[in-house]
């Protein structure tokens, strides 16, 4: 009985260092990734898109076996994602964005219509979802690094700052919260989606995050930066995206359960899938963008 218990504390201190050596990682390459910028960024991010569609499409039954060939929607939904990233890298307009995204329905119910009866309507949305949740919303993250405005007749590159808290908000706060929750967790917060997880440790999530935007904000208002005014704009960046990273978190394990599956992928040792690691990204991805543009771009 002792044998088998210190064996399974050594498996669980073996796991736990493969899971803090793959987060060194992905947290080195996404900084590999982000701070170039430019085509570098925008290929990154698409290919980290690409793997989060199939991910899904694996996860939610459009690929219906298990390690098979791409199937159509799949190879389709790609194809979108790599458009829409070049779309966005060359400049083009919301209005243009939004097409695409409006377009693919088009595209994939004409699949649907002229293959009739082989796929289902369930794969249709499925992969319409699947497209929408990974690589649109992960694409605000290449929209925020490439933000820049005018200030004093000089041109401000905001998006280079503020990009990062899309990955403080969201791994910070989980970081703050699984801390808090170790402490003074007592109030479980979604017994069955994730016992685990409780009040107390999404409030210390919200108002670490907080606390992480205020402290980056201030370093970089020290080393003249951003201007002064800006720092509690980073602060108000870290507990929204760390409310909204939350969210991202609760709603991907939701899928998992639903599905049946415990991971969306294998590529991160520890992890799982690009999914289970950007969970949080995924959404607050977007709020750091409107954000940035609302409140750091007065």
């Amino acid at each position: 009985m002792a044998q088998e218990t210190k064996k399974n504390a050594e498996t669980k201190a073996s796991n736990m260092l493969i899971r803090i050596i793959s987060g060194i990682a992905v947290v080195l390459v996404m900084l590999a990734v982000i701070w170039p910028g430019g085509i570098v960024t925008a290929a990154g991010l698409c290919i980290i898109s690409c793997i989060a569609h199939s991910e899904m499409i694996s996860a939610t039954g459009v690929r219906m076996t298990e390690g098979h060939a791409p199937c159509i929607f799949e190879v389709t939904g790609t194809l979108a994602t790599v458009i829409y990233y070049v779309m966005i890298y060359l400049g083009f307009s919301a209005t243009w964005l939004m097409l695409l995204v409006v377009l693919y329905v088009v595209v994939l119910m004409l699949i649907f219509v002229f293959t009739f009866p082989a796929y289902r309507a369930s794969q249709v949305m499925r992969s319409y979802f699947s497209f929408v949740y990974g690589p649109v919303m992960l694409s605000f993250v290449l929209m925020t690094r490439l933000l820049s405005f005018t200030q004093d007749d000089a041109i401000y590159n905001v998006g280079f700052f503020a990009v990062w808290m899309s990955f403080i908000s969201a791994w910070g706060s989980d970081t703050c919260a699984y801390f808090v929750g170790v402490l003074f967790g007592k109030h479980k917060i979604t017994p069955r989606l994730s016992p685990k997880k409780s009040v107390e440790g999404c409030i210390g999530g919200v108002i670490g995050a907080g606390l992480l935007g205020l402290i980056y904000g201030l370093l970089l208002s020290g080393l003249g930066r951003i201007p002064a005014e800006s720092v509690w704009g980073y602060s108000l960046l870290g507990l929204g995206g760390s409310v909204v990273g939350q969210i991202g978190d609760l709603a991907a394990s939701a899928i998992k359960r639903d599905f049946g599956i415990k991971d969306y992928g294998r590529c991160i040792p520890g992890h799982g899938g690009i999914l289970d690691r950007f969970d949080s990204v995924i959404f607050t991805g977007p709020l750091i963008y409107l954000l940035t543009l609302s409140v750091l771009g007065r």
